[in-house]
């Protein structure tokens, strides 16, 4: 029997249309360089959507064309998410952090044919033009100079439009963005995103249980949009008409809390190093900030120690965990409890929230160790595998034999996970990271938690040393608080509660800070060969 049912394309442009015809005054606020706002609703912000869709299309932009984008978060890096998909074409956020000679081989490999890019941003793509071959480069005027002759003005592109644009027909299996993993095991590859993963994808993250959010919301992505399509965040914001604040390139903990203040921000996202320069303002300024009761904070990209979750919720901020990759759009997991948990001891109720959380509607987890699937006992760990309609079935340029999907179609994230009976996810490490000390496994990121949860430690990356009789051992490499002391012995102490003892790190060093890469993440193989040479019969702790 067939349903009766419209086949009904799940594609951006019918949340650009709801956006304008719905929303048109609701506002959209961006940080400019300087510090200025500029202020802006959904309808203008569709009409300029479309504007850009239309000159594209005017200019030759071809079905599946690349257009790349080089910009901070602002209101007009939210027109190309929309309006180069509109076209037909594919939106691919480059990341303004990596290095000239990375963004080189990312933009070739993409084949990019144009590039927008904010003005303050130019000299970073004047040291990789040459060895590139985009063909049209539009600048957007954020500082309010004139643009450099050369290059053309983003506004003045715009005005080509006449504002009688009429969409392609687009199949929702169409590419509508792309961004590149950070190639953390080698060269970044890249993710092509369909409208309708990128749908679905919204749909996951706006439910009450993940994001929970509404119209009467206020948006605040701290993370980029460069970085994976800022975890949905931009999307979502048009689809339901909340208010959108866009912070632009000042991120340091007191502009944020400044513009969080100000705009009455209800939900921002971002990594935990952001969040810990932001507790730590709270902190030392107490009531200097005017926070909206019942501020949620979420975190992603590396786990949220339980300690920093538990201080966040004494100022009244509940931090909500999420974990996804580029390769899941990127999410696929959010951190909120059930509704019987709330009747569990604090502690286990912290224990849960510390957690990566439960999996969004049709994205399906399990753990794989080498006996096979792993139970979900809350203990097995295993290679965490994924499947679902947002999930990557192959990598750009790339088809799916390659071993990062498995025979039967999961992919898999190379994280080590386990599931506890209740369906909750935690991440104990990366494959490359997890430490095996006398045949037995140690997780790096609980030890990196638990020492995070001193109070005189402000991080903490702990890496595998090889061992001459264990095989590895663990090393933490720790960062304290200005003006805070702690000694070896005495952060072992705190650790020795809540580890077996042949689990704690024999070897502990004060460092002023520890690497990270262009997303925020701790670059272990730094340490990894930093300290490879360490010599284990000498005094463990170093200054």
């Amino acid at each position: 029997m067939q349903s009766t049912m419209m086949d009904f394309p799940l594609t951006l442009t019918a949340i650009l249309e709801r956006s304008g015809k719905l929303f048109p005054k609701v506002e959209i606020v961006s940080r400019m360089p300087d510090r200025q706002l500029h202020r802006t609703n959904y309808g203008e912000f569709y009409r300029r959507s479309r504007a850009l869709a239309e000159a594209l299309t005017r200019s030759g932009l071809k079905r599946g064309d690349r257009v790349a984008t080089l910009m901070w978060n602002h209101s007009r890096h939210l027109e190309a998410y929309f309006g180069i998909p509109a076209a037909g074409g594919v939106i691919h956020t480059l990341n303004l952090r990596l290095a000239p000679d990375d963004l080189v081989e990312i933009i070739n490999d993409a084949e990019d044919s144009m590039l927008i890019v904010d003005d303050i941003l130019l000299p970073l793509y004047e040291k990789v033009r040459d060895k590139t071959k985009i063909g049209r480069v539009l600048v957007v005027p954020l500082s309010g100079q004139r643009v450099s002759a050369g290059y053309e003005n983003y506004e003045d592109f715009l005005k080509q439009a006449s504002g009688d644009f009429q969409y392609p027909e687009l199949d929702e299996r169409e590419a509508a963005a792309m961004c590149y993993t950070s190639g953390t095991t080698g060269m970044p590859k890249g993710v092509v995103y369909s409208h309708r993963a990128l749908v679905l994808h919204t749909f996951g993250v706006g439910l009450g249980d993940t994001f929970g959010l509404k119209q009467l919301d206020v948006i605040m992505p701290v993370v980029p949009m460069f970085h994976v399509n800022a975890w949905g965040l931009p999307f979502l914001a048009v689809m339901i008409g909340s208010k959108l604040v866009l912070p632009g390139p000042l991120l340091d903990a007191a502009s944020l809390l400044d513009l969080m203040e100000q705009e009455k921000v209800t939900l921002s996202a971002g990594v935990p190093t952001i969040w810990m320069g932001i507790l730590e303002s709270i902190e030392k300024n107490s009531g200097k900030w005017k926070l909206q009761p019942g501020l949620r904070m979420v975190v992603g990209g590396a786990a949220a120690p339980e300690a920093m979750i538990r201080r966040f919720d004494k100022q009244g901020i509940m931090i909500c965990h999420a974990w996804g990759m580029t390769e899941t759009t990127p999410l696929g997991t959010g951190g909120r409890l059930k509704s019987y948990m709330r009747d569990a001891s604090e502690d286990e109720r912290y224990a849960t929230r510390a957690k990566q959380g439960l999996p969004f509607p049709f994205i399906e987890l399990r753990t794989v160790s080498e006996s096979g699937e792993a139970p979900w006992d809350g203990q097995t760990m295993g290679e965490l595998q994924v499947r679902g309609p947002w999930v990557a079935s192959n990598y750009y340029k790339e088809g799916a034999d390659t071993d990062k999907w498995t025979v039967d179609g999961w992919f898999r994230t190379g994280d080590v996970a386990t599931i506890d009976p209740e369906g909750y996810m935690k991440i104990t490490d990366r494959t490359k990271d997890l430490i095996k000390s006398g045949g037995e496994w140690i997780s790096s990121v609980d030890l990196e938690n638990a020492l995070m949860g001193h109070p005189a430690v402000k991080e903490a990356a702990v890496v595998a040393i090889p061992h001459p009789k264990w095989q590895e051992r663990p090393l933490a490499a720790v960062v304290l608080k200005e003006g805070m002391q702690a000694t070896a012995e005495e952060l072992r102490a705190h650790l020795a509660g809540k580890f077996a003892k042949w689990q704690l790190p024999e070897a502990l060093v004060f460092v002023d800070a520890i690497p990270r890469n262009s997303t925020g993440k701790f670059m272990k193989a730094k340490l990894r060969e930093q300290y490879a040479g360490w010599k284990w019969n000498e005094e463990s702790e170093s200054k």
